[in-house]
């Protein structure tokens, strides 16, 4: 087997642990909070990117106004985000996370770091030392080919 298929094979096993386990704990947590796909979409995104107007959520997850105007009203009555008045443009609504909805994000991306914790815990520091290095070459070497065909 060449360097590059050893390679290939290598980051495919780990890809497939990885999104195996992360996506058994995003379906945990969703069952956990009553949350779908679509609420967790929205709550993350504005989480990571602060308040944001439902057209730019609706555009950001490819669905209309009207549907993510739908689950943008579930989320109000949930209580996991409010309506405030655009400061630029009082005619416009901008969405924000409420305490409660910041609570619920925070719990599952600590569920997450939790899990990679635990697994640093299963290596002596060398180790981790040498997994840093590599992973941080294969991060560098995946933002070069974002935008590339």
């Amino acid at each position: 087997m060449s360097p590059t298929e050893e390679f290939s094979k290598v980051v495919r096993e780990w890809a497939k642990i990885y999104m195996h386990r992360s996506m058994s704990d995003f379906k945990r947590f969703m069952e956990e909070t009553g949350l779908s796909f679509s609420h967790v979409n929205i709550l993350m995104r504005l989480f990571h990117g602060g308040m944001s107007g439902v057209s730019e959520i609706g555009e950001q997850m490819g669905i209309t106004n009207a549907a993510a105007s739908q689950t943008v009203d579930r989320l109000v009555q949930m209580g996991m985000i409010r309506r405030t008045e655009d400061p630029q443009d009082r005619r416009a609504k901008k969405l924000e996370l409420t305490q409660e909805g910041r609570v619920i994000i925070e719990k599952g991306v600590d569920a997450r770091s939790k899990w990679i914790e635990n697994l640093a815990d299963n290596l002596n520091p060398d180790q981790q030392e040498m997994i840093t290095s590599a992973l941080t070459l294969l991060t560098e070497a995946a933002l070069k080919t974002i935008n590339s065909p």
